[in-house]
């Protein structure tokens, strides 16, 4: 088994990414994989389109992760299309000014980081919120085509577009239904690339069945968390994948895909995990978590 093409996401700010890359066996390791890296655009500032054209010098595949300010919601959602348009008008702006190269852009579809914040803190609060939008299928349909309007605008400028999406996006789909969306606030926009986060730290213990699950429905597979990643309540605070999970689920993940993305490469170079991919075995056999994964088709079934 040969292995896959992989994709590292790196979500750090400007002065944490600078530092990140001024080791040099960073770049190294990515090219010796070889790896592409989804870059998330926190900002759009020289720091970081100078890491960018260190990328592109090194030809290293970078995709332009698109997000937006945590005042505007931080991921894509139903809430923030035209914010999402502007920005993305200001990202070509700031790549024609520093002449940066894209493989691709990618576009992170989950719900407002900023009300994400406010049911950990209180869940009460946005009980009404929800089950209002429950009702509202006007909402959904404005977002839909403001984001599939973008999605071909990005296209039309050359780019191959990838989308992050959590799992369940597969199931409503097979039934035709949009109430999960409505209620979080998400949008199922199409692509050139769809890449499921099957993330098997925030899962515990049911991670691998989930993983095992969906990934024959999978364009891409994302495994991790090896770490890092923007803090949201107590989310941040979950443990990242050791060694044995994170080796575990990549080769879960090449069962069924010869595309994998990993979250995160900060979180790889911080546990030494980069480094010991060069030499990763794909041939070792992994057992199939048919246990856990049939527990997760029953509750499947029971969402469709």
């Amino acid at each position: 088994m040969t292995q896959p093409r992989l994709t590292f996401f790196c979500e750090l700010e400007a002065e944490a990414l600078q530092a990140l890359f001024a080791d040099l066996s960073v770049l190294d390791g990515l090219v010796a994989l070889p790896a592409s890296v989804s870059l998330g655009i926190l900002d759009l500032t020289p720091k970081r389109a100078t890491v960018v054209r260190r990328l592109n010098e090194a030809e290293i595949p970078v995709i332009a992760w698109q997000l937006l300010p945590e005042e505007q919601g931080y991921w894509f959602n139903l809430g923030n299309a035209p914010q999402a348009v502007v920005r993305y008008t200001d990202f070509q702006a700031w790549t024609a000014e520093h002449d940066l190269r894209w493989a691709g852009v990618g576009i992170d579809i989950e719900p407002d980081i900023r009300e994400v914040q406010q049911l950990m803190a209180d869940k009460r609060r946005l009980a009404s919120t929800l089950l209002c939008r429950a009702f509202d299928s006007q909402r959904l349909r404005r977002a839909q085509a403001a984001y599939g309007a973008l999605v071909a605008r990005m296209r039309a400028d050359g780019y191959r577009v990838d989308s992050y999406q959590f799992p369940f996006i597969v199931d409503e789909r097979r039934v035709g239904a949009s109430l999960l969306r409505r209620v979080a606030g998400l949008v199922d926009v199409p692509v050139d690339r769809e890449v499921l986060m099957l993330y098997t730290s925030f899962l515990r213990p049911r991670g691998p069945g989930v993983l095992w699950s969906y990934a024959p429905d999978a364009g891409s597979i994302a495994v991790g968390s090896t770490g890092g990643g923007v803090q949201v309540g107590g989310i941040g605070d979950v443990p990242p994948l050791d060694w044995g999970e994170f080796s575990r689920d990549l080769r879960l993940a090449r069962r069924w895909s010869d595309d994998v993305h990993v979250f995160s490469l900060e979180g790889c170079v911080r546990q030494g995990f980069l480094a010991r991919l060069r030499d990763f075995d794909w041939h070792q056999p992994v057992v199939p978590p048919s246990e856990t994964a049939g527990q997760v088709e029953m509750m499947r079934r029971i969402l469709l």
